[in-house]
């Protein structure tokens, strides 16, 4: 494959699973906000800025409106819902011969009713809508994808990007709710403010999934266990750098090239750390660095596949 095509692939992979994570946290918090004061609410959106952080160069806002503004309609913005599906549906526009008539269908459809909302006035558009339509045409996406595109090196990218950034999502959530909330005497017993620990679940899509594990008893460590070390919720940390590995063992073995020993060794690694480690060892030698460190390997991760499948040396490839 072309590194062209894959670079695309991975791309509109991370975008769109961007997207979509961004439109389910801040559908979470619009709902959280009838239960909870607006002393609250502030502290609240400040959180959602520090875990979707704002790549402009313009001063982050600090009115409610221009948040969600900002974080989904702004073009300066290169991480709001508009300017990543619209990089997903460029990346893939790129790549069009790769990716099926539906699935370019699907995220057409779905960059024009984006950029519909987007031109209009906020007070007129429905943000609940707005979100919903948002986190289902990406899954509508993903499910399209996986039944109508041949399960081969480009469909293996596709899945290497969503995984990859799914997996990032989910530890720069974690640090920023349990920098603000987690208490000592709360780490082992039943978690104070639970609606804010339900918010969490909620924005992984884990509190049903959560419940049926640990039944309904808010525990920060269980909350941690289950999105940090779960081996079967599609959300988890551990989960996404199994397939991580699994998506790019994958793409080695069609490539018929052993160059990438280095994504091989930095994955298995990731998924050992994940794989062994244990929720009272973490907590005590703290969440946080541990939190870090799995933001650090991810983005060692995407370095070297860019460097073994993108961007490599020309004399690597005629050596193949």
């Amino acid at each position: 494959m072309l590194s062209r095509v894959a670079d695309s692939l991975y791309w509109m992979s991370r975008y769109l699973e961007r997207a979509e994570h961004s439109a389910r946290v801040i559908d979470t918090h619009l709902n959280l906000m009838l239960d909870m004061s607006a002393d609250s609410s502030d502290g609240r959106w400040r959180r959602v800025l520090s875990c979707l952080p704002l790549q402009s160069k313009s001063a982050p806002p600090t009115e409610t409106q221009d948040i969600i503004r900002e974080l989904t309609f702004s073009t300066r913005n290169r991480s709001s819902i508009v300017s990543c599906i619209s990089a997903a549906r460029e990346n893939a526009r790129q790549v069009r011969e790769q990716v099926s008539t539906e699935m370019w269908t699907q995220l057409n459809r779905l960059f024009h009713e984006v950029k519909r909302a987007g031109s209009e006035d906020l007070g007129e558009v429905q943000p609940l809508e707005f979100l919903t339509a948002v986190k289902d045409g990406s899954l509508l996406f993903q499910g399209i994808t996986d039944s109508t595109m041949n399960h081969g090196e480009g469909w293996q990218f596709i899945r290497l990007g969503r995984c990859m950034e799914r997996a990032v999502a989910t530890a720069t959530l974690l640090d920023a709710h349990f920098h603000e909330f987690l208490r000592p005497p709360d780490a082992l017993g039943e978690a104070a403010d639970p609606l804010e620990w339900v918010g969490l679940l909620k924005s992984c899509t884990a509190f049903e999934a959560y419940c049926k594990v640990y039944t309904a008893k808010l525990s920060p460590s269980r909350i941690a266990e289950f999105l940090l070390l779960n081996a079967e919720f599609p959300h988890s940390a551990r989960f996404c750098a199994d397939e991580v590995y699994s998506a790019h063992s994958a793409i080695e073995e069609s490539t018929y090239r052993r160059k990438g020993a280095s994504v091989r060794r930095l994955a298995g690694r990731l998924c050992a750390n994940l794989g062994f480690s244990q929720i009272e060892e973490i907590l005590a030698g703290g969440l946080h660095p541990y939190l870090l460190s799995i933001q650090k390997e991810c983005a060692n991760i995407h370095a070297a596949i860019h460097a073994v499948y993108i961007a490599y040396p020309i004399e690597s490839a005629l050596e193949a």
